[in-house]
């Protein structure tokens, strides 16, 4: 089976997927793109050959991109192995590949007290942070503010205020959801540079 093949019937599958995941009928996605519910009970089963000016309106009215529902099938391995990486009171795994969903990391770090964050490690960039916390103790300084945050506990926050996490009473190991400009500025910059 050509690899065209493959692509082709798995775009059949998100279609259908995507269509019954929210509860629609062939009617009701055939009135929100315009096509006839025939053309695209034809689509859906391969009865029919898909076509580009077809799967833009259907790919609007799913709620997804034309890029995610012919994305290529690349499931070889899925299994990531997360390499650590070291600097001064903190080790990072990647948890997610270069290509990630959505343009957004996601990592696993420890924390251990000697990792600096005095005022001028604080750091300030575009964007939202999300952290929670999976053992020990999170210090987040957020601009004049000190929060503790404990196992369990989650935090969100705009990194237009200035801030740095710390460990408190011992090490922290922290899951974080960083996009691409907090990536840049919390695992690109160097050891004990503060964060512009």
């Amino acid at each position: 089976m050509t690899q065209e093949v493959v692509l082709d019937a798995v775009i059949r599958q998100r279609i259908r997927g995507l269509r019954l995941a929210r509860g629609w009928s062939l009617d009701a996605l055939a009135a929100r793109c315009h096509l006839s519910p025939s053309t695209l009970s034809r689509l859906e089963t391969g009865h029919r050959r898909i076509a580009l000016d077809q799967l833009v309106p259907i790919a609007r009215a799913l709620g997804t991109t034309l890029d995610q529902l012919v994305e290529a099938v690349d499931d070889e391995d899925v299994v990531i192995r997360p390499q650590p990486t070291h600097t001064r009171g903190l080790t990072t795994w990647l948890l997610s590949r270069e290509r990630a969903l959505h343009g957004v990391t996601v990592a696993k770090m420890r924390i251990t007290p000697e990792r600096p964050t005095g005022a001028e490690h604080l750091g300030v960039h575009p964007g939202r942070e999300w952290f929670t916390v999976l053992s020990g103790t999170a210090r987040l300084q957020l601009g004049e503010r000190t929060i503790l945050i404990r196992a369990g506990d989650a935090a969100e926050f705009s990194t237009m205020v200035p801030h740095a996490i710390g460990a408190h009473d011992g090490p922290v190991e922290i899951l974080t959801i960083f996009d691409h400009d907090g990536e840049r500025a919390h695992l690109h910059a160097p050891d004990d540079a503060p964060q512009r």
